[in-house]
Parts: C-alpha cells; structure tokens; sequence
C-alpha cells in the first residue's frame, strides 16, 4: 500500500522523530513512493524542529535508507538550504567530537554509532548542492583551531576540549575534501 505522510505545521521535535521513523519504516518496506517520501521530508526540513528531528533519526537509524539518497531526497533537502547547512555543521561536530568521548570511556558500540553519523554527515555534506554549507565548515574549522569564532558558543555549550575540537577540525577538513 503507498500512502502520504501528514507533516503538522508547528510540529515538534518528538513528533519529526516519529515522523521520520515511521517514514524510513515506510521507505524499508516499500510502502510509501520516493515523490511523497521527498515531500515528507521537505516539508519536515522547513522548520528547525523538523530537520532536527529528521536528523537526529536519519543520521543515527542503521538501516541503509541514508545511504540509498534517490534525486528526490536530494531536491527534498537541498529545499531549505540554510537550515539543513546549519544542522550538517552542527552535527558533524557532534558526532567527531563524541567519537573521541567515546573511546575514552572504552565504550567502542558508541564510538561506532558516533562515526557512523560522522560518515553520513560528511557524505551529504558532499552530495548535497547546499551553498551556506562551506561557508560554515569553514567558521566550524576557524571556531575549533582558534578557540574564537561564530561557533565558540556552540563548542563551549557542549564542553568540547581540545582533542575533541581536532577531532572536529579533521571532519571539517574531508567533509571539504
């Protein structure tokens, strides 16, 4: 059966989760088309809750849908580009600086899930037609090697110390490779 997916107006952030669970649910089982599929998510990525939800499921599911990017869910996303830009950055720090927390607490099954929405950060950041998105990596990159910049409240908010700033710095560099 192929059905649509109802996206509320002000969603929040738990209901984006569910939402796109119940989508990459859908997507596996080939219940919903790939043009209501990239609705779905273009109407979820339009708002910060909704592409923060989206992300936070999509990045971490270990099901192969992030990795299956058909030309509608590339369009879906490259449909707001400043929010999605913002998000890739932020989140690719996150996951990079984790995998360091990570090892450090031997805790390995972590570190895999971290480096695993690290990978799938950098690939989209790479296959998607975003223009804020290098301009990002590149204040990313400045904030996290001089300790000052747009995002120093962002890594400081997050307590991030200096192995885990490098750890960011080389994603940001082969995220631009």
């Amino acid at each position: 059966m192929i059905y649509s997916v109802s996206i509320p107006e002000n969603i929040t952030f738990e209901d984006a989760i569910a939402i796109t669970q119940s989508l990459i649910d859908q997507s596996q089982a080939g219940s919903i088309s790939d043009s209501d599929l990239a609705a779905a998510i273009s109407k979820l990525v339009h708002s910060e809750n909704g592409a923060r939800g989206f992300f936070v499921t999509y990045l971490t599911d270990t099901r192969p849908i992030p990795e299956q990017m058909t030309p509608e869910i590339q369009k879906a996303l490259e449909s707001s580009p400043e929010i999605v830009s913002e998000l890739l950055v932020k989140n690719l720090a996150m996951s990079a600086a984790m995998v360091v927390y990570h090892h450090r607490h031997q805790n390995e099954d972590m570190a895999a899930s971290s480096d695993l929405v690290r990978s799938r950060c950098i690939e989209l950041i790479q296959g998607l037609n975003l223009p804020p998105v290098k301009s990002l990596l590149q204040q990313l990159l400045e904030t996290s090697q001089r300790g000052e910049g747009p995002y120093q409240d962002f890594l400081e908010r997050w307590g991030y110390d200096t192995q885990q700033r490098e750890a960011i710095a080389t994603s940001v560099h082969l995220a631009i490779a």
